[in-house]
């Protein structure tokens, strides 16, 4: 199945260094295992990451055991519906890519919040 972005095309990889998603396979892709809703690709930016860590989820910190290498301001990630919502109603949401944000998103949020707050608007 080709899953499809918030503008309706199809929906393009988000980061794969570090690895995304997920299924961690760099696509901002969901299903019914990932309560989260990892579908904003977002360039994590300092305030959002310090935000995030103040809501008991630490993005910036290493987790050799999940494989995961903690991210720092400018590196893409996946990140949950409700926590980019979050951090928009708290004035600290990162900057997507709407290529490569998934159309589940907009159970959560608006497109024009998320065009307010895009990288790319092609």
């Amino acid at each position: 199945m080709n899953c499809r972005n918030v503008l309706g095309e199809e929906l393009e990889t988000c980061c794969t260094s570090p690895m995304t998603g997920f299924y961690r396979n760099g696509v901002c892709e969901t299903g019914p295992q990932d309560s989260g809703t990892h579908v904003v690709c977002a360039q994590v930016t300092e305030e959002f990451l310090a935000f995030t860590r103040s809501r008991g989820n630490d993005l910036s910190t290493p987790r050799p055991t999940f494989n995961f290498p903690g991210l720092k301001s400018g590196d893409r990630w996946c990140l949950c519906a409700s926590r980019w919502k979050e951090a928009l109603d708290a004035g600290v949401a990162p900057p997507v890519i709407l290529s490569a944000t998934h159309e589940a998103v907009l159970n959560f949020v608006s497109l024009q919040d998320l065009k307010h707050r895009a990288l790319n608007l092609d």
